[in-house]
């Protein structure tokens, strides 16, 4: 199979920076997966950035969501969250600007599935995702 392909969650407004960190990062580690910038590059009415969003998730093997300090208020995660449940993506979590074990997580994504940024332990989540799901 080619590398799994993973949509990436974040919060838009303090987590921009970690986000692009992660991505460049990602290129250069030994993790084999791919990861498209998917993110809107305007604004737009809520209803179809969702419809939008919703058929990217659909295309994955996984979402990855950048844990951040304030996520727990990042309401676009959560719906992107919801997202990958109704359509069976796995997901899991990485712990990133300073966020840890005792930051608050957004709804739907449990503290066992969230890890710090590690590649080796974001390696052994993706080929965990890979068994999960829809990727069963």
């Amino acid at each position: 199979m080619a590398d799994p392909r993973a949509f990436i969650s974040f919060d838009y407004d303090h987590d921009s920076t970690e986000k692009t960190l992660f991505i460049g990062q990602s290129k250069n580690s030994k993790t084999p997966f791919s990861i498209q910038d998917w993110s809107a590059k305007s604004s737009m009415p809520q209803s179809k950035w969702e419809a939008i969003v919703e058929e990217k998730i659909k295309k994955t093997n996984m979402l990855i969501v950048l844990v951040g300090k304030y996520m727990a208020s990042a309401t676009g995660v959560k719906k992107e969250i919801k997202m990958a449940k109704d359509n069976d993506v796995p997901i899991f979590g990485v712990y990133v600007g300073g966020a840890d074990s005792s930051s608050n997580l957004p709804d739907g994504l449990l503290r066992s599935r969230v890890v710090k940024w590690d590649w080796e332990k974001i390696a052994e989540k993706i080929d965990q995702m890979m068994g999960e799901g829809k990727n069963k």
